[in-house]
């Protein structure tokens, strides 16, 4: 629980900033880029990830990596994350923050799983789907499960669509009994 409100606090204290700055996508488009480069360079995330590291020697690769390329908010929010020992956090943050800009804007945001990664046209095509059932703009991100056996199952609003193949079998299972 601690988790969810150290996400929702940072997420929203973001987002505040950027509202008032009036730099919501450009803040959201940096976030998603430090968060891509995190996910392939595993050493850099162990790195600013490690408590025996002092917090000024990660500051310093923070800036020497992201100072160019990033907007001051959003490196002063990675300090912050740095001094108080919650770099851990930041995936979820920038999920927070992402979910609150697409509130903004009258997005419903979800999340579609599936055996294997989706396409960019399967992804719209079951956000325009979705958007019907769900009488609201839809934005869909892919994650990947394995345990589905295949179907995708999709989670938005506190709703589920599931329509993979463990459902399946699972109904089918219960109906033999």
């Amino acid at each position: 629980m601690a988790e969810l409100t150290i996400d929702m606090t940072y997420g929203s204290a973001l987002f505040q900033v950027a509202q008032d700055l009036k730099k919501e996508k450009k803040i959201l488009e940096d976030a998603e880029g430090v968060l891509s480069v995190l996910q392939k360079e595993k050493e850099l995330n162990a790195f600013i990830d490690n408590p025996t590291v002092p917090a000024e020697e990660k500051k310093e690769a923070i800036k020497k990596i992201f100072e160019q390329n990033i907007c001051k908010e959003l490196l002063n929010l990675l300090y912050v994350l740095v001094d108080k020992r919650r770099t851990r956090h930041y995936p979820k943050i920038i999920r927070y923050y992402k979910g609150l800009v697409n509130k903004k804007e009258g997005f419903a945001y979800g999340t579609v799983f599936s055996v294997n990664p989706l396409t960019k046209k399967q992804i719209k095509d079951f956000e325009s789907k979705t958007e019907v059932l769900m009488n609201s703009r839809v934005k869909l991100e892919n994650i990947t499960d394995a345990s589905l056996i295949g179907g995708v199952k999709i989670l938005i609003n506190g709703k589920i669509i599931d329509a993979s193949l463990r459902k399946r079998l699972n109904d089918l299972e219960n109906i033999l009994k």
